[in-house]
């Protein structure tokens, strides 16, 4: 797991108001009566932002030890009175947070709609050498470019709540949370059939856990798959027998799925696989010693 810090501008008061309107601290909360143990508690599990509390399940608070049913009914309560209700207005105010980090290619990043996009996850997935370390490593680099928009399964969940905690304490901070090979650490902990149903539901928690912290510090996610052989691709005429591991829990949560194959020598081509506003289309790009870039004709 890989977190990117980007350059921060101290001077830049616009910016910090933009991101206390963005980062509601938990602390706010003590205004409407909930007391500063409970707020501690809250912290401890990683949710430390107003908006994390609305994206967390009652059930799910109530499993926080020392939260009683009342107490998380109170706190529900109190988090409604300081965010309320949301119009469409209002969340496509908040959308303009949105930016996107370049791939370094200008093919792929047109693909994309502009780069990986934060508020959202997404995934790529393809065989071996198909480019997948060397995009992350890319990121990396380009998240911290100026100007741009741009390890078992149980510690991977504790290892997220670090990270949340550490998004909460530098507000604004960070843009890319990486996972390279999300699916590696499940299929180690999880072997044989009967324990898939144990592990994908660890999966759709982490999942969750993700899609979550994408939205709450506006950051972008990208996790890389493995792919698998499919045993019902025999039935059809597809030309690839090979799936993305992970199933359905996978495929429903990354917002933007990018299938990617090799080409002649270096060049590398990303096909939108699955996507809510991009079309299905294909873009070519190469990796050379300095990570991803644009394919030379």
């Amino acid at each position: 797991m890989k977190v990117v810090e980007d350059q921060v501008v101290e001077d830049d008061t616009c910016l910090q108001d933009d991101e206390e309107s963005f980062f509601q601290d938990i602390d706010l909360l003590q205004k409407h009566g909930i007391n500063v143990a409970d707020i501690k508690k809250l912290k401890s599990v990683g949710i430390c932002t107003v908006k994390g509390i609305q994206m967390t399940t009652r059930k799910a608070l109530c499993n926080i030890k020392g939260l009683s049913e009342a107490k998380v009914e109170k706190i529900k309560e109190a988090a409604g009175k300081i965010v309320g209700f949301q119009t469409a207005f209002e969340y496509s105010a908040k959308r303009k947070h949105v930016f996107h980090i370049t791939t370094g290619s200008q093919e792929f990043n047109k693909l994309l709609g502009g780069g990986i996009e934060s508020m959202a996850i997404t995934e790529a997935f393809g065989e071996f050498r198909t480019g997948k370390t060397q995009l992350s490593h890319t990121l990396c680099v380009t998240a911290q470019l100026p100007g741009e928009d741009g390890y078992s399964g149980e510690h991977q969940m504790e290892l997220l709540d670090f990270v949340a905690a550490k998004f909460h304490e530098e507000g604004g901070v960070f843009k890319l949370l990486i996972i390279d090979s999300i699916m590696a650490l499940f299929r180690v902990d999880f072997s044989g059939r009967g324990e898939l149903a144990e592990r994908q539901q660890k999966l759709a928690q982490m999942l969750s856990r993700l899609q979550k912290i994408s939205e709450e510090y506006n950051v972008a996610v990208f996790i890389t798959n493995q792919m698998t052989a499919d045993p019902g691709a025999g039935m059809t005429f597809q030309a690839d027998p090979k799936k993305p591991i992970g199933g359905h829990i996978l495929a429903h949560a990354s917002t933007t799925r990018i299938s990617l194959r090799k080409g002649r020598g270096e060049m590398r081509i990303a096909k939108i696989f699955d996507s809510p506003d991009m079309p299905e289309n294909e873009a070519t790009f190469a990796i050379s010693g300095g990570g991803v870039t644009d394919a030379k004709e």
